[in-house]
């Protein structure tokens, strides 16, 4: 007899496996055969997993129709079965899938708007996390400052993209106003996606220099290193002006040093 973890191994493989691996003889049959039994398990789990790429991904399905959507999620769903227990979690590479698939070659911009569509969804799960207390900066020695290490939000991603990938969102939602045909010619976007202390998600298209900054930043960069992408990004860049603000706003809720003797200490997350 095989032991429990290795019958749920075995049973979960073959509840993601359409093409059989003889688990259906360890199931005890009662009106419908082990296999029919397993093919309504196998049924359910891809209803649920199309349903969770549905919910991630409206602007996509939009976008395609909801055949071809329901078509591209099953072709995801055997080369990418969920391996975690969190539906949330599930869906991370679809945007990289699309690049690849076949069928949508003929449309380059939609694995952008699945990728702004995957940030969405990761910046609304995310975990909330309290501002940065100036006054932690404020002991950092002059000399040292240079090599501090920002990060960002947990709530906040930066997305780049050759296509008006926001233009293309916004058009689809429910409360658009806007109907006229999107010129896909009419130059990229560089963006972040950022959760508000409100629960708010905003949409802000950056410049060279502050999407610059803030990949930096998300990078590992020191502060250094992060100014100097910055400048030679965008030379009239008003890198203090924007550093506030995105410090005073939450974007940048933390740091460190090489040393972590004066590092901002991680605070609780509020409840």
């Amino acid at each position: 007899m095989l032991a429990l973890h290795e019958l749920q191994r075995r049973f979960a493989a073959a509840v993601l496996d359409s093409d059989g691996s003889g688990f259906e003889h360890h199931i005890r049959a009662a009106g419908l055969s082990g296999a029919r039994r397993l093919q309504v398990y196998r049924n359910n789990t891809r209803l649920g997993l199309t349903g969770a790429l549905e919910a991630v991904y409206p602007v996509v399905s939009k976008l395609v129709g909801e055949g071809f959507f329901r078509y591209a999620a099953a072709e995801y769903i055997a080369r990418h079965p969920s391996r975690l227990g969190d539906l949330h979690e599930y869906g991370g590479f679809f945007p990289a899938f699309l690049r690849v698939f076949e069928p949508a070659a003929g449309l380059a911009y939609l694995p952008d708007v699945a990728r702004l569509e995957w940030s969405y969804h990761q910046v609304f799960h995310a975990a909330r996390h309290m501002p940065l207390d100036p006054r932690a900066l404020a002991n950092i020695p002059a000399e040292r400052q240079g090599a501090l290490r920002f990060q960002l939000h947990p709530a906040a991603r930066l997305l780049e993209s050759p296509f008006p990938i926001l233009r293309i969102w916004q058009s689809n939602q429910e409360q658009a106003s806007e109907t006229s045909p999107i010129d896909l010619s009419e130059g990229g976007i560089k963006l972040l996606v950022f959760r508000r202390e409100t629960l708010d998600i905003e949409f802000q298209p950056l410049r060279d220099g502050e999407f610059n900054l803030l990949r930096a930043f998300d990078e590992g960069c020191d502060f250094t290193g992060a100014c100097e992408r910055a400048m030679v990004a965008q030379p009239d860049f008003d890198l203090p002006t924007h550093f506030s603000s995105h410090v005073a706003r939450g974007v940048v809720t933390t740091f460190e040093l090489p040393d972590d003797c004066f590092s901002n200490p991680r605070p609780r997350k509020p409840s």
